[in-house]
C-alpha cells in the first residue's frame, strides 16, 4: 500500500464529521469539501449537493453508451465519540497500532468508502478510464437516517440511471473471509410514556395509595417477551417469511463458531434468543423487540424517597420479510394498551422507521459479486443475511430500480458505534482489490 494513502485516510479520518450534533454542521461540510477535492483529483466530475441539513458528495466519470452503470454509496458522516473516556486514544486523532487503525469513523463507513475512492483511482491511472459508468454518492446523514438521501434521488433519477448499486457498509464473518450479505432486517421504533401523578410525590405519605408509574413501566415491558425469548405481541409474527433450507444449511457451514465469537465479543456467559433457532438465524432472520432505553425517577446519588410523576422507554423492533413497520407499530400499540397496569396513563409516539431488504444472491449481479469477492481475499465467499438496516437499500430498489451488492469489509470486532473503533489494513487493502474486482466483474 502507497505511503500517502495512510495519511488522505487519517486526513479523513480528523474531521469530526458526526450528523447528529448540529455544533459539527460546518466539520460535515469541510469534510464533503475534502471528498469534492480528493474525487477531484482523480479525475472524476465532481459537485457538492446541498441538502436540507448535510450535504452529498456526487461524483462521475464519463459515461459512455453500451457499458453497465454502477451506484457506489457510503456516507462521510460518523457516530457521536462518547463516552471519551473509554477511548484509548482521542476518537479523531487516528492510531494505527498492529496493524489496525484506531478512529471514529475508521470502519463505518470511512475506511470503506476510501478504499472505494482508491481502488477507483488506481484503476484510471492504469488503464486511464474505467470499465464501467460509475456514480459515487457519499452522503452525510446515514448515522441518522438518511432523510434527504430519497428526495436527491428522486430529483436526479434521470441522471442516477444505472444497473446496480455496490455498497460497503456492512461486515465480514471473520477476518479473512469475505462476505456478501443478501439481506438485512428492517427497523421501527416507539417511545412509550407511563403517566402517573401530576409531580412526583413523597413515597411515604402517598406509597401504597398511588400508582408508581416506573412499576407501571415495569410490569407493561416485561409482557414484551414469553420466558423463551418470543416476542408476545398478538400478530407480531403472522408476515414472517421461514428461513428457506438453503440458508439454514449454508449457515451452518460457515467457517465460524458464531456462538463462541458473540460470547467473545460482547463478554457475556450465556447466550439467549427465541426458541428453536440459533444466534445467526435470530440475528439474520428473525424479528426482535427490544428496549433501547428506560428512564424515570430520581437518578442521582443516594436515596431520594419519590413517586416519580412519569417514566419512559424506548423500543425498536427489528423487521424481517415480510412485515411492514406501520402494522407492527399499530399491533404494539394495542399490546400496550391492552397490557397497561391500572392507575396509570401512556402517551405513545412513534419514532423513525425503515424497511427489510433481500436480493438473490444467485442471480448474475450476486454472482459477479461472489467472483470479485474471490479475486479480492482469495478464498470463496461467504453468504449471510446481516441483523443491522440500511434504509437507502430499499430506497435505491424503489426509486432507481436496482438491486444492491453488499460487500463489506468490516470486522466482528470493529467496535464501530462504540469507543475504539478500529479498521485492519489488510481490509482497506482488501477494498481497494475489491472495487478493481467488481467493476472488471460488471463490465462483463
Amino acid at each position: 500500500m502507497r505511503d500517502n494513502y495512510l495519511e488522505e485516510y487519517y486526513s479523513f479520518l480528523r474531521f469530526p464529521s458526526v450528523s447528529t450534533d448540529d455544533k459539527y454542521k460546518e466539520k460535515l461540510v469541510e469534510c464533503a469539501n475534502w471528498l469534492v477535492n480528493k474525487l477531484t483529483r482523480i479525475g472524476l466530475r465532481t459537485q457538492l449537493v446541498p441538502t436540507k441539513r448535510h450535504p452529498i458528495v456526487w461524483a462521475r466519470n464519463e459515461h459512455r453508451p453500451g457499458r453497465p452503470t454502477v451506484l457506489i454509496y457510503g456516507h462521510y458522516d460518523v457516530q457521536p465519540p462518547d463516552p471519551l473516556d473509554l477511548w484509548d486514544s482521542p476518537p479523531f486523532e487516528p492510531v494505527l497500532k498492529n496493524g489496525y487503525v484506531f478512529a471514529r469513523g475508521a470502519t463505518d463507513n470511512k475506511g470503506q468508502i476510501l478504499s472505494h475512492i482508491l481502488g477507483i483511482q488506481e484503476t484510471i491511472e492504469e488503464h486511464r478510464e474505467l470499465p464501467v459508468n460509475v456514480h459515487l454518492v457519499i452522503e452525510g446523514e446515514e448515522e441518522i437516517g438518511s432523510a434527504n438521501l430519497g428526495p436527491f434521488l428522486n430529483q436526479n433519477r434521470e441522471a442516477l440511471k444505472c444497473d446496480v448499486a455496490v455498497v460497503s457498509d456492512t461486515g465480514m464473518i471473520a477476518r479473512g473471509v469475505p462476505t456478501m450479505s443478501y439481506g438485512l432486517r428492517g427497523v421501527t421504533a416507539l417511545e412509550v410514556k407511563v403517566i402517573g401523578p401530576k409531580m412526583d410525590l413523597h413515597s411515604g405519605v402517598f406509597g401504597g395509595a398511588v400508582a408508581n408509574p416506573i412499576t407501571a413501566l415495569a410490569q407493561l415491558l416485561a409482557t414484551l417477551h414469553d420466558r423463551e425469548g418470543r416476542v408476545a405481541i398478538a400478530g407480531f409474527y403472522d408476515r414472517v417469511t421461514p428461513l428457506e433450507e438453503w440458508e439454514r444449511d449454508a449457515w451452518r457451514k460457515l467457517p465460524v463458531d458464531g456462538d463462541k465469537l458473540i460470547r467473545e465479543e460482547t463478554g457475556v456467559s450465556e447466550l439467549f434468543g427465541e426458541a428453536g433457532y440459533n444466534s445467526a438465524e435470530r440475528i439474520w432472520a428473525r424479528p426482535t423487540a427490544e428496549i433501547n432505553g428506560i428512564g424515570g425517577g430520581y437518578q442521582g446519588q443516594g436515596t431520594k424517597t419519590v413517586i416519580p410523576s412519569h417514566a419512559f422507554a424506548k423500543l425498536t423492533f427489528r423487521l424481517v420479510p415480510e412485515q411492514r413497520g406501520e402494522e407492527i407499530l399499530e399491533l404494539a400499540k394495542t399490546h400496550l394498551e391492552k397490557n397497561l397496569p391500572k392507575g396509570v396513563t401512556m402517551d405513545v409516539t412513534t419514532g423513525h422507521s425503515g424497511p427489510w431488504y433481500l436480493t438473490d444472491p444467485h442471480s448474475a449481479m450476486g454472482e459477479a459479486a461472489q467472483r470479485a469477492l474471490r479475486k479480492a481475499f482469495n478464498r470463496d465467499a461467504a453468504l449471510i443475511r446481516e441483523g443491522g438496516s440500511i434504509p437507502i437499500v430499499s430506497e435505491f430498489r424503489e426509486i432507481l430500480g436496482i438491486e444492491t451488492l453488499l460487500m463489506g469489509l468490516a470486522l466482528p470486532d470493529c467496535r464501530a458505534h462504540s469507543p475504539n473503533e478500529n479498521f485492519p489494513l489488510e481490509n482497506f487493502e482488501g477494498g481497494i482489490r475489491l472495487n478493481k474486482a467488481i467493476m472488471e466483474e460488471l463490465a462483463h
